[in-house]
């Protein structure tokens, strides 16, 4: 199974638009991930078109529609593992023990808002940040991630996208 993983698209904003590179994986995936900051609920709509399954939290500046429709976490099942989702995970230092607690049960956590791809594991659980693929501010380069689910385990991958 093939997971897209995607974060703080912040559309629509100026001539800001999901670059080819990720569209295109995104449609080869099984399902795509969302962990926060559409900004509009037209943004999760057009995502929802392009091909797999969308699973999504809402961030702390989606308009109202978005966040109406959206949880502010979950957990999803997906090849026989979990994967909680939840927009901030708060400032770096114990992060990765914060969320362990907070999605106890969970193998991995996504997550968004720092814009700055992470990718850490440790107490049997993994959480990451797939960065942005239109709003990089102090990261290198605009980004996403892809996960794969094989012989039930969970392995991701930071994809550049410029």
């Amino acid at each position: 199974m093939l997971i897209a993983v995607i974060s703080d698209t912040h559309m629509p904003r100026g001539v800001r638009r999901l670059p080819d590179a990720c569209r295109a994986r995104i449609r080869e995936a099984d399902l795509l991930l969302h962990a926060g900051d559409f900004i509009a609920l037209a943004v999760l709509r057009e995502l929802e078109t392009i091909g797999p399954p969308l699973a999504a939290v809402h961030g702390n500046v989606d308009e109202p529609a978005v966040r109406h429709v959206l949880p502010e976490e979950r957990v999803v099942e997906t090849g026989g593992l979990r994967i909680g989702m939840v927009h901030d995970a708060g400032q770096a230092v114990g992060r990765l023990e914060r969320m362990r607690r907070r999605f106890p049960d969970a193998d991995a956590v996504v997550f968004g808002h720092s814009h700055l791809p992470l990718h850490e594991e440790g107490e049997g659980c993994q959480i990451f940040n797939p960065g942005s693929p239109t709003d990089r501010r102090r990261a290198r380069a605009h980004t996403m991630g892809l996960a794969r689910v094989e012989d039930g385990e969970l392995r991701f991958e930071l994809i550049e996208l410029d």
